[in-house]
């Protein structure tokens, strides 16, 4: 606890910034979560373990969804009081923070610029980076599937994993034949659901990350030199699993 409690050291004296660095600093905490319950899938995955998969993914859930309560403690932030310690914050800024990078980087959401504010820490940027050429979760899906006998095409399962996959038509259809069978005996049914529900919070956990910048700064440039909103907005637009997604407009 003492450990925890040193890593909260405000450099201000207005009431709102403990309130910043518990929330932001937990928000860390579950990024370490979310990265272990996800790798955890893949290796579950590369075994051919379905089940194990998915009760990891499900876990994860619940997991996003303490994170994306978590912003109810800054909600609350208005401009005068975020401009009350905002400019002792330095260079500092959530655009640097390595366990996020990764937990996008894990779903898919890739892009070899947002490794660069790391290359001042040798090891993390070198995790980064591994991360970057890495299968995602959404590749050891495609992979196990196509395992399975499903008809995944080659330029999928071969594609550069350092890019962001958009939505294939042949996934897409993929999908969309796995979801004509809903009943409850479909382990791939369960498998696309499970995935869903990690798309559709960790997508609300951005948009309400966008909405609290929106409230507590308006459009102003990032304090660690990023776009700000504008960043955040375009970052937020990204979909992860597209064909899960593109699948529902097909049925």
């Amino acid at each position: 606890v003492w450990t925890l409690e040193a890593l909260v050291r405000p450099v201000t004296d207005h009431p709102a910034e403990p309130s910043f660095l518990v929330v932001t600093q937990v928000m860390e905490l579950w990024f370490l979560l979310l990265r272990r319950e996800w790798e955890l899938a893949q290796r579950r995955l590369r075994a051919d373990d379905l089940d194990g998969a998915v009760a990891a993914v499900r876990r994860s859930v619940h997991h996003l969804r303490s994170l994306d309560a978590s912003w109810g403690s800054l909600l609350w932030l208005t401009p005068a009081e975020f401009n009350g310690f905002r400019d002792q914050l330095g260079e500092a800024s959530g655009f640097q923070s390595y366990g996020y990078r990764f937990v996008e980087f894990l779903l898919g959401i890739k892009a070899e610029s947002v490794v660069r504010p790391h290359r001042a820490l040798p090891a993390v940027h070198a995790d980064l980076l591994r991360a970057l050429a890495a299968p995602s979760l959404e590749d050891d899906v495609h992979a196990y599937l196509g395992r399975r006998g499903l008809p995944v095409p080659p330029e999928v399962l071969e594609r550069d994993r350092s890019v962001h996959h958009e939505a294939h038509p042949a996934m897409t259809a993929l999908w969309a034949e796995v979801y004509r069978d809903p009943r409850p005996g479909n382990d791939l049914f369960t498998l696309g659901e499970a995935l869903t529900d990690v798309a559709e919070v960790f997508t609300t956990w951005r948009q309400r990350h966008v909405t609290a910048v929106r409230r507590a700064m308006g459009a102003k440039p990032g304090t660690g030199g990023s776009a700000g909103l504008a960043w955040l907005e375009r970052s937020a637009a990204r979909v992860v699993f597209p064909d899960l997604w593109a699948a529902r407009t097909v049925l």
